[in-house]
């Protein structure tokens, strides 16, 4: 999958979001999924099914070639991928509000790197004050023509 190179969209206010709805609001940098970091989200949510956490069974018994990260591992990742992707000076305060639709749509190996594309797709105002933003999220998988993860994703932020 081609897409260009890291890119952030940096406002001062959020009145500035009105004018970017059906715009590319960035693109994170590469972070790989390491082993380690599955370990530790199985550890976290008690998912140790084999396919994410034993690397010698994965290699030899899964579909998938070797271990895979978690779906929602993936998903989650998108936290610290948009702190990349949409910068807003003037926010006090966001909130993740939740998810629309999401798809898991290609498994991502150990070892692999994913990024995180971001279209605005949706800015409503709030009626006690703040924004509510629906971002179209596409987690790319490094390397591979079809994405990780698709996912509709809902902030709201509050200056």
């Amino acid at each position: 999958m081609t897409t260009a190179s890291p890119t952030t969209t940096h406002l001062a206010t959020l009145a500035e979001l009105d004018d970017l709805v059906g715009t590319v609001l960035g693109v994170s940098s590469w972070l790989e999924v390491t082993q380690e970091r599955i370990n530790t989200f199985a550890d976290a949510t008690g998912d140790h099914q084999w396919i994410h956490v034993d690397p010698e069974r994965a290699v030899a018994e899964s579909p998938f070639g070797g271990p895979i990260a978690h779906g929602y591992l993936t998903l989650s990742l998108i936290i610290p991928m948009w702190g990349e992707v949409l910068t807003v000076d003037s926010v006090t305060m966001a909130v993740n509000y939740g998810l629309n639709k999401v798809r898991f749509t290609n498994p991502v190996p150990a070892g692999g790197r994913v990024r995180l594309k971001a279209t605005l797709a949706k800015v409503e105002h709030l009626p006690k004050g703040g924004v509510q933003v629906t971002v179209e999220g596409v987690i790319e998988l490094e390397n591979s023509e079809r994405p990780a993860v698709v996912a509709e994703v809902v902030y709201r932020y509050f200056e």
